[in-house]
């Protein structure tokens, strides 16, 4: 079977529907197993010479793999290595062969999460993220703030009095402000700069990073919460392996753009799928990924809620503490 990677490409983001994103999970996968070496060999070990009829049936290479190997579909020219910031010295890489992928991949998502970019300002708490180099949450909102067109929009990386003055600046006129930071950071930032927000909107991710003590997602979110008067915080679930986002925008609840899709599996058995509320390892779907793998297995442990929601309440306790929106609960 012939598969055109235009063709996929063409039809990635036009997902409107389940029977559409089943069609292209399966070819995304068939022309994958074609082009990506390791991929095929680690399918062919774990299908037996079955033949996948619904995107659920397809193997998920465990994440680990993207920090031994490059994780590629094709020869083409690398444009960009994205490296995670993970604490044991090896990082996870993310060979982007075609980096329109991933902006089209966040850029569509975050105007259906936040509608125009253009009218809002993004404010940028990521001093971690900047210190270890080569992060696609960076690079993301790098575009972000370069497509908002805003003076305001910037990375402030601790400088947490010019970024309280500008938030009262910009609510003393009613304009919309994204924060987005680090949890650590906006933790620090929470501490000795209380100010009630009605027009900003605080989007935390990465965890703590070992700068602080782990606490519970509900306990970060009640601190913010309380300190800015907002009734809710939102969350970004993002990593290097991934070309997409998933966004929380109340209770921890992450809902997923068309073209991504998460699945949880069997902590004790990872070939064996577990129906929704039912708690296991998180395994994602992630058509963006064309050019790597679309179908990872990753360290996470999580809740499938519904169709394209989910929520995370941990990860297996030999994983590495990374930059992955995750509290050890």
């Amino acid at each position: 079977m012939h598969v055109s990677l235009k063709n996929i490409n063409d039809r990635i983001f036009n997902i409107q529907n389940e029977d559409e994103f089943q069609r292209v999970s399966l070819e995304v996968f068939n022309y994958q197993i074609k082009n990506n070496d390791l991929y095929r060999k680690f399918s062919s070990l774990t299908l037996k010479n079955k033949k996948p009829k619904k995107a659920e049936e397809i193997p998920f290479l465990p994440i680990d793999f993207f920090k031994t190997n490059e994780i590629k579909t094709s020869n083409k020219t690398v444009e960009k290595i994205f490296k995670s910031s993970g604490t044991s010295g090896l990082r996870s890489k993310h060979y982007v062969q075609n980096l329109d992928i991933y902006k089209k991949s966040f850029i569509t998502n975050f105007k259906e999460n936040y509608g125009p970019i253009k009218d809002l300002c993004i404010l940028a708490l990521l001093p971690s993220y900047i210190e270890n180099g080569n992060s696609s949450l960076i690079f993301m909102i790098e575009e972000l703030i370069i497509l908002s067109e805003n003076k305001d929009s910037g990375f402030y990386n601790s400088n947490f009095l010019k970024i309280s003055n500008t938030i009262k600046n910009r609510e003393a006129k009613n304009q919309k402000t994204i924060l987005i930071g680090v949890t650590y950071s906006l933790l620090d930032f929470a501490k000795d700069y209380k100010q009630n927000l009605n027009h900003t909107t605080i989007i935390e991710t990465g965890g703590m990073k070992g700068k602080r003590k782990e606490l519970l997602k509900e306990e970060i979110h009640n601190i913010l919460k309380s300190s800015f008067d907002v009734k809710n915080i939102h969350s970004e679930y993002g990593m290097t392996e991934l070309l997409s986002q998933a966004y929380s925008k109340k209770d921890g609840i992450f809902t997923t753009p068309n073209w991504m899709k998460v699945l949880v599996r069997d902590i004790n058995d990872p070939i064996t799928l577990l129906a929704n509320n039912q708690t296991g390892g998180v395994n994602i779907i992630d058509l963006a990924n064309i050019n790597s793998c679309s179908f990872i297995a990753t360290q996470d442990i999580g809740i499938k809620l519904g169709e394209n929601k989910f929520k995370i309440t941990g990860r297996f306790s030999n994983a590495d503490v990374r930059g992955c929106n995750l509290l050890i609960q």
